[in-house]
């Protein structure tokens, strides 16, 4: 008998930390690739999750803990669904993911069919949310990013012929590209060159040829940032020295193994966010960033920040709780964004009853291995 007693209240000690445990944490899974040719963007959101997540945890007057549940989906479509389903099994109750545009398009339709809630830091095509409730985007759109990017070109002047190289064979560059078409038109901007390469290309000698032939000043790249490294690379071998103009997905470039930064000397992009802003939140993050990671944040990192503290407010909101289905919070949390506001480190966001977020992008220029603000 006595052993019987002490095993049962051994169970119901155990059934009570379980039940504390339950009412004191909310698990999200961060899907990217940690691995492969696309690690810098996934690494950099699992590290800003984490961030965001540690500061919550620290919070004494957090509502509930925050666990992470990191899955890799190498930038694959196949391995994202298998990453979404082991964060799944793992007992996750939303996602933040999944980081680049292909696997997110293949996850958020399962998702969908799960009612299951997604809110992707840099996933950023339109076909992400189209047609889909439960997917949220904390980065800005393919089409606003190409559609800023031809109106900061054409209002600020910065060249008088422009050629474009994009990668036909990913959504997220071509969805760009052919937004900044649109607008490129409107704003009057002559493009001289419009060249394409495929995710296995290696040599851009023509691409960078035919851009110099036309007399390209500008030269715009809606691509991520390997391929443009060796954009660099090829230009500097052929003496070619336009200005290069680019968006987020080149946010990383000064991390690329291997490649002579100094090449990246003056390039511009768009990204929402700067490691140099003076305020207590960014230098706070870069300040935590640095002193783990040994490098300076990038957007990747910065919008998983925002997402993970996105998610946590929202939840507050709603009084989503551990014992909340991944179902009944989908659906809790389709009701919350449209009414969400949060002042991020990526800006002040609000979003549409869509997906889509909006706030306003940062042009930046690499000086001295640095981003500055340009006004």
């Amino acid at each position: 008998m006595k052993k019987l007693l002490v095993v049962a209240l051994a169970l119901a000690l155990a059934l009570t930390a379980s039940f504390a445990m339950a009412e004191d944490t909310i698990k999200i899974g961060v899907i990217g690739p940690m691995t492969g040719p696309a690690a810098v963007y996934g690494v950099a959101v699992a590290n800003g999750a984490k961030i965001a997540a540690d500061e919550i945890n620290a919070n004494p007057d957090a509502a509930f803990d925050i666990v992470i549940d990191v899955q890799d989906d190498e930038h694959d479509p196949e391995k994202g669904i298998n990453a979404y389903n082991a964060t799944l099994d793992n007992g996750s109750q939303m996602i933040l993911g999944t980081v680049t545009t292909a696997p997110c398009i293949a996850v958020s339709a399962q998702a969908f069919e799960d009612r299951i809630f997604m809110l992707t830091p840099s996933a950023s095509s339109a076909d992400v949310t189209a047609n889909k409730d439960n997917a949220f985007q904390v980065c800005f759109t393919d089409p606003a990013m190409g559609t800023a990017a031809a109106k900061r070109i054409g209002e600020t002047k910065l060249g008088t012929k422009v050629a474009i190289i994009y990668n036909n064979a990913d959504v997220y560059s071509t969805g760009i590209y052919q937004a900044f078409i649109a607008e490129a038109e409107t704003q009057g901007l002559d493009i001289v060159s419009t060249t394409t390469f495929t995710d296995d290309t290696t040599d851009f000698s023509v691409q960078v040829t035919e851009a110099k032939n036309a007399g390209a000043d500008i030269v715009f790249l809606p691509i991520y940032y390997t391929p443009a490294s060796q954009i660099l690379t090829e230009a500097n071998r052929q003496e070619y020295a336009p200005l290069f103009f680019g968006v987020d997905g080149m946010d990383g470039i000064l991390s690329v193994e291997g490649f002579d930064t100094s090449l990246a000397e003056g390039v511009m992009m768009l990204t929402p966010f700067y490691s140099g802003a003076d305020n207590e939140q960014t230098k706070n993050f870069v300040a935590k960033y640095q002193e783990l990671y040994g490098e300076v944040p990038n957007q990747f990192a910065a919008n998983a920040y925002d997402g993970i503290y996105a998610l946590y407010q929202a939840c507050l909101n709603t009084g989503i709780t551990a014992d909340t289905t991944p179902e009944e919070a989908c659906e809790l949390l389709i009701a919350e964004f449209p009414k969400l506001q949060i002042e991020g480190i990526t800006g002040a966001m609000t979003w549409t009853e869509s997906g889509e977020v909006s706030k306003t992008p940062l042009a930046v220029v690499i000086k001295d291995g640095q981003y500055e603000v340009v006004e």
